[in-house]
């Protein structure tokens, strides 16, 4: 059985997936999105990029920047009976907002409280029913991108008209949520299968705490409740290869914020001493071991 990674481009992740996959005697193929062209009719007997028939493949790491080729991607695979990391199901709520709050509700796993609206009065009633400061997000996106923290009406009624005009139809579903004073940090912890392999602290000025944008990594220990509410919210989300981001939140503790399906790493494994790579690695290839 062979081993696909899908990429976009090879970014400094992939490059230590790929490394981690030849010290265990598998060279993996690297698959560029831009050059897949389906027959969505004609199943896994059809050849991928790489030259090989799709069906040869044992497992495909998903890894596209684009969010939307990743999923359909996955979508085609999985109907054709190749499993994917992640899989098409938990790709499809941890890519949505939205879908991941409502699994996380159904699983009972304490998370920020989450409003929705859709048109301009209804969002500002949603936004002052939460209260100031309140954040409203895209349903949609990463690296904190289209974060809007508003503290007073006039803010809150600038941004949702501005989104309204000259947002797609994603952002004119609005996301709110709570300002949580979290302690100038917050938490990405990572899960590959049954296991929260590490955390790290992500400390920044800012109130948007992501390495993408400036926030600093440091070691976060996985503590016994750390883990189990990891593991409890990736069980909610499907499972596989996840990156959580939680809060400190100073009245209710440890709180889920969102869930990432396909995580950037590559701050992550120098300050926490876990080769996460490695970790992908050996898990991918276990999975190839259960369905060959």
């Amino acid at each position: 059985m062979r081993v696909g990674i899908l990429v976009t481009h090879i970014r400094a992740e992939e490059k230590l997936l790929i490394t981690a996959f030849q010290a265990r005697g598998v060279e993996p193929d690297i698959i560029l999105d831009r050059d897949v062209n389906l027959d969505l009719i004609a199943g896994a007997g059809q050849l991928a990029p790489s030259g090989v028939a799709w069906g040869e493949y044992g497992v495909v790491l998903e890894r596209c920047v684009s969010t939307s080729r990743g999923m359909y991607l996955q979508a085609i695979l999985n109907a054709w009976g190749i499993p994917t990391i992640n899989s098409y199901a938990t790709a499809s709520v941890c890519a949505d907002k939205l879908l991941t709050t409502l699994a996380l509700a159904r699983a009972d796993v304490p998370q920020t409280a989450a409003r929705v609206a859709f048109e301009d009065d209804s969002t500002l009633a949603a936004v002052e029913q939460i209260g100031y400061p309140a954040v409203l997000k895209p349903v949609t996106g990463s690296w904190g991108r289209l974060l809007a923290r508003v503290n007073d009406r006039d803010s809150a009624e600038a941004i949702i008209e501005h989104r309204q005009t000259l947002g797609s139809y994603q952002h004119h579903i609005f996301y709110v949520q709570p300002y949580v004073n979290k302690p100038g940090r917050d938490i990405r912890a990572f899960v590959v299968g049954d296991e929260t392999i590490c955390a790290i602290y992500r400390t920044s000025p800012h109130w948007i705490t992501n390495t993408a944008r400036g926030g600093q990594a440091s070691n976060c220990p996985v503590t016994p409740e750390l883990d189990a509410l990891c593991q409890r919210a990736a069980a909610a989300v499907g499972g596989g290869v996840l990156a959580l981001d939680l809060f400190e939140d100073p009245e209710r503790g440890l709180i889920l914020n969102e869930i990432n399906h396909t995580m950037e790493f590559r701050n992550s494994s120098a300050p926490t001493g876990v080769d996460i790579a490695a970790r992908v690695a050996d898990y991918a290839l276990r999975q190839v071991e259960v369905t060959a």
